[in-house]
């Protein structure tokens, strides 16, 4: 028999099954079955992560078809992103060859391992091909007011010189490179992806049974809906005329009007305001030095004070704020009325309140929060108890967080905490100092990122027009060949071919757009390109996606729950909405294949988990060493 060699054998069935085409997907057939596994990034070799993943879509893909199912299995390169642009710098190659190059190696790579694909529907997300329709999507939602443009605090690398989505910030860091991330005003584009929050979390209920728990219960914790209050607090003015250079232009109307600064909070615990008795603004909120400069005036605090506090807070990362035990804070030398009881509670700055969640603002009730108890302590603030517990209590001891029933609340004594809240509510709202309010955790994503090798935004900006979409018939905008690479700001402002244009509404000059998208939008539809990949005329056919989606099973790393899973459903349900595709949910089942890791655990931290000692696992390779001795001697 001649000797197994499995390079030959290989080259000889893999070149048999593409001359016969035997993974080809076709439409119509019955019984269409759709596996697909994350497409990678071409970064210029397959590793074993990507092994794992994809031989698990493999061999679900080869017992369907002999099952009888018609598999469509695709793969494609997720194809835009930073590395590209890096190695341009650190290499002086274009971005575009760097990748393609990769890409050839690459493919060539999973062809070797015999993977069963439809090669056939191959896609490049950084193909003009396939970018155009990146295109067109971003102006179906510009039409529709889900993409937009606004000047905010986004999350900066300081290293990519980019803006990051809040999914992209991991533990305060960039997810890529790693880098702390600051906070900058850029202008920005945004997609509202909060005005699908609800959808987004009630559909979590169809795919029960079918994604891994982990990845709903981590997506329902990120889009975070709660249910509560917003209540309105005041800075009474009795000369609003004396601050009128420190508060904002919008403000001042109601400031000399009312005499008042609102400070709206979000609570879900609106039995309990009674019980506060100082209020607490993060850090990044635009009253804080608003504030501060009215307590300065009125000589209950140095401004610069609070600036110092304020610089210092925001060279620490959301984690680092978070996970601090000391509770830091400054005073703004101003009081606010609680509206429920009229009493007049001190403002103040802290480390442990966050602009992006609620309002940036919370009324703080020492009796009944663990934070503000700790705070209060440390700042000798008083407590007051409203919620009298079932249980004996010592509020010197720490805060009492559960429900009860209420004291010291005047007319609202005696009730229920749950009864209290809607009581509550509705008085407040009656008054117009409050109101039912349903808050969420997940905020609008940001797609504007300062790089070249990215899709770009189809608007340009002219003095008499100021911003115009770019017609469809005249997408795709593509990226330009004369850019250089220095490492500093953007590439794409560097070619005055590009940036310089005419206007499409009035033919004058204008500049366009040079912010690219996140590579995130490439991939949060492309498993519906799979399924009409050489279609030039529209994104694909409703026809041939109606027949192949939704993807019956999708492989890949759980690392991506709120990030591509999340955008991808959010995607699917705006497509639905304008027509495009008739489900709902993208991907029926979901399997999260886990990673290999490539860190090596040492030797100690191995021995000190399986409870052995150094001197004892030394003993034992002694003697192993002696056995070993006696079997050479032995022959």
């Amino acid at each position: 028999m001649k000797a197994f060699n499995p390079r030959e054998i290989e080259k000889k069935w893999q070149k048999r099954w593409e001359e016969a085409k035997v993974f080809k997907a076709q439409e119509g057939k019955p019984n269409k079955f759709y596996v697909l596994e994350m497409f990678p990034y071409p970064s210029g070799r397959i590793h074993m992560g990507h092994v794992r993943n994809y031989t698990i879509g493999d061999a679900i893909a080869r017992y369907l078809r002999m099952r009888g199912k018609n598999v469509l299995h695709p793969m494609g390169w997720d194809a835009f992103g930073l590395p590209a642009e890096n190695a341009a710098i650190k290499h002086g190659i274009h971005p575009a060859k760097w990748t393609y190059e990769n890409i050839s190696y690459m493919k060539n790579q999973l062809k070797m391992l015999g993977f069963s694909y439809d090669w056939e529907r191959e896609i490049a997300t950084c193909d003009p091909e396939y970018y155009k329709w990146n295109q067109w999507i971003f102006l179906k939602m510009l039409e529709r007011g889900i993409a937009y443009r606004k000047t905010a605090k986004v999350n900066w690398c300081p290293h990519d010189q980019t803006v990051l989505a809040n999914e992209q910030v991991i533990e305060g860091k960039c997810w890529r490179c790693g880098t702390p991330i600051v906070q900058k005003e850029v202008p920005s584009w945004f997609l509202k992806i909060t005005a699908y929050a609800d959808r987004l979390l009630e559909d979590l209920k169809k795919l029960e049974g079918k994604w891994p728990e982990r990845v709903i219960a981590q997506q329902r914790n990120w889009i975070g809906r709660s249910e509560g209050a917003l209540i309105r607090f005041y800075v009474e003015l009795e000369e609003p005329e004396k601050f009128m250079d420190c508060i904002p232009e919008e403000l001042r109307e109601t400031a000399l009007k009312e005499k008042r600064i609102y400070i709206d909070v979000f609570t879900t615990r609106p039995d309990t305001v009674f019980g506060a008795t100082f209020m607490v603004l993060a850090p990044e909120h635009p009253l804080v030095p608003v504030l501060a400069c009215i307590g300065d005036k009125l000589g209950k605090v140095c401004y610069g004070d609070v600036e110092a506090f304020v610089e210092k807070m925001k060279k620490m990362s959301t984690r680092e704020r978070t996970m601090e035990e000391e509770k830091e804070g400054v005073f703004l030398g101003v009081y606010a009325t609680n509206p429920a009881n009229g009493e007049k509670i001190p403002v103040w700055s802290a480390n442990y309140v966050l602009y992006e969640y609620g309002t940036g603002a919370i009324m703080c009730v020492p009796a009944h929060d663990q934070r503000d108890w700790e705070f209060a302590k440390k700042y000798g603030l008083p407590i007051k108890p409203v919620v009298k517990p079932e249980e004996e209590w010592d509020f010197d001891k720490g805060a009492y967080e559960g429900r009860g029933v209420l004291i010291n609340s005047g007319d609202f004594n005696g009730l229920e905490s749950e009864e209290a809240k809607k009581k509550i509510t509705a008085w407040l709202k009656e008054k117009g100092l409050g109101d039912f309010k349903v808050s969420y955790r997940l905020r609008d994503w940001n797609i504007s990122r300062q790089r070249y090798w990215g899709t770009p935004i189809p608007v340009v900006y002219c003095e008499r027009c100021g911003m115009v979409p770019v017609p469809e018939e005249e997408l795709p905008v593509k990226l330009p060949l004369d850019v250089k690479f220095t490492g500093q700001g953007n590439p794409l402002e560097t070619s005055e071919e590009f940036v310089n244009t005419k206007c499409p509404k009035c033919g004058g000059k204008a500049r366009r757009e040079t912010d690219t998208m996140d590579t995130f939008f490439d991939s949060s539809w492309y498993f519906l390109r799979f399924c009409d990949p050489k279609n030039d005329k529209e994104p694909f056919s409703k026809a041939k996606t109606d027949y192949w989606m939704p993807v019956d099973v999708y492989i890949g790393g759980i690392e991506h729950a709120v990030l591509h899973l999340l955008y991808a459903r959010f995607f699917q349900k705006f497509l639905k909405d304008i027509g495009l595709v008739r489900d709902g949910e993208p991907f029926e089942k979901l399997i999260t294949q886990g990673m290999v890791l490539k860190k090596w655990v040492s030797v100690k931290k191995l021995l000190d988990y399986l409870g052995l000692s150094e001197e004892d696992e030394v003993e034992r390779l002694k003697g192993k060493l002696e056995e070993l001795k006696g079997v050479v001697k032995k022959g």
